[in-house]
């Protein structure tokens, strides 16, 4: 297996990269590969620097990256030679297995929906956030900001994605699917929550549990929680505020450590024909270690077979 990563993507670009990636060789199995993307003598001389062979690594030599600030589509068009393009271009090219960056997020969804594409009859691909549960279980929800705005049908499709990542990511046996709205009952919401629902209420597709509150998110009312990714991103991003808070206040509390983002590394794109994992832009060196060994988790379950399969 060989897996890809950005190293001149993220905020501490390269070095935090180049750390994880020093974690992760000491976790991962001897034949998963890490190729790394970005300036390959830098990162030669980092590692013998920290007295690590450098051939323990694969890499593909670019100078170029796409800043935070460009504008993604332009971006990937003007600079194909910039490590996140190449690292498509290796995806697509069946050279990689898998490809994690933290880098532009615009950049990534332009990769994953112009170069590898997405799965026929996914109508959007998507993003999930980790959620943990005051039980001490995880739970997901999606999306987090891929789709700001949702058709009915687009929501349902959510549904079918989360429960495939959740049973085979994280393995809960049959999730329980709730869709995020202002009230249990279906005639709840706004227009478009009520036709989510209809569509939803008989599925046999997943286990839908109905209509879930805003107080229900930690509950283990649902494994998988369904929203336009407008919402799911502002809950997301408070989630991760929160946690920031207690910790600057020195509050010790195992239910809250869990939401340190650096666990989880990164989360995937769930309805596109490659392994794909976007990162926090600024991830830390346990954060890419994570992200790694979540991208062979991925490949190994073999999301994107078992997504295709049910769309098929």
């Amino acid at each position: 297996m060989k897996i890809g990563l950005d190293i001149l993507g993220g905020d501490f670009a390269p070095k935090n990269c180049l750390d994880g990636a020093i974690l992760a060789l000491k976790e991962l199995p001897a034949d998963v590969k890490i190729v790394l993307f970005g300036d390959s003598v830098k990162a030669k001389e980092y590692f013998t620097q920290q007295k690590i062979d450098p051939d323990k690594f694969e890499y593909v030599h670019t100078t170029e990256v796409i800043e935070m600030g460009e504008h993604p589509t332009k971006a990937f068009s003007q600079k194909p030679n910039s490590s996140i393009c190449l690292g498509f271009k290796h995806l697509k090219e069946n050279l990689l297995d898998g490809f994690a960056s933290a880098g532009n997020t615009g950049a990534m969804l332009v990769g994953a929906m112009f170069t590898v594409k997405a799965i026929p009859g996914v109508i959007r691909p998507c993003i999930t956030g980790v959620l943990p549960k005051e039980s001490g279980g995880y739970g997901i929800i999606l999306d987090v900001g891929m789709n700001a705005d949702c058709k009915p049908d687009v929501l349902y499709q959510f549904g079918v994605l989360g429960a495939i990542c959740a049973k085979e990511i994280y393995k809960i046996n049959n999730p329980k699917v709730g869709l995020l709205n202002l009230g249990e009952e279906p005639e709840k919401g706004n227009l478009v929550s009520q036709a989510a629902h209809n569509l939803m209420k008989d599925t046999k597709d997943f286990n839908f549990v109905g209509n879930i509150e805003g107080n229900d998110i930690f509950s283990d009312k649902a494994d998988v929680i369904v929203c336009e990714g407008f919402v799911g991103n502002a809950i997301l991003k408070n989630s991760e505020h929160f946690y920031d808070m207690v910790k600057t206040r020195k509050l010790k509390d195992e239910f809250f450590d869990k939401f340190n983002y650096e666990l989880y590394g990164g989360t995937p794109i769930l309805g596109i024909n490659s392994t794909v994992l976007i990162s926090h832009g600024k991830s830390s060196a346990l954060a890419f270690k994570n992200v790694l060994t979540l991208t062979m988790d991925v490949v190994n379950a073999k999301l994107t077979d078992k997504i295709n399969e049910v769309f098929q």
